[in-house]
């Protein structure tokens, strides 16, 4: 189930179009449920950091969540663990 996008500005939907839209399931799944839960909260600088994040290819994104992979300094944010963070406290809800 995905968010609506009712009552959010136009940044926030493209943002919520494109966590959804990624192109690989696992990819949709890390950063749609994330955006359905937080997206309407981010701050601006939060939304940058987002934004950056949908740049980022599937497979490196997965990695870097994952740990398979060095999260790059430029991409460490507060809110790339927050939303790694988020990832694996559903997967033990799961």
């Amino acid at each position: 189930m995905s968010r609506s996008s009712d009552g959010l500005d136009t940044r926030r939907r493209k943002a919520l179009l494109r966590a959804w839209r990624r192109g690989m399931r696992e990819t949709d799944l890390i950063m749609g449920r994330f955006a359905d839960a937080h997206l309407a909260a981010l701050n601006d600088s939060e939304l940058a950091d987002y934004e950056r994040l949908l740049d980022v290819r599937d497979q490196e994104l997965l990695g870097w969540v994952t740990g398979e992979f060095p999260v790059p300094a430029e991409y460490d944010t507060m809110l790339f663990r927050r939303l790694r963070d988020f990832h694996f406290t559903l997967g033990k809800r799961a």
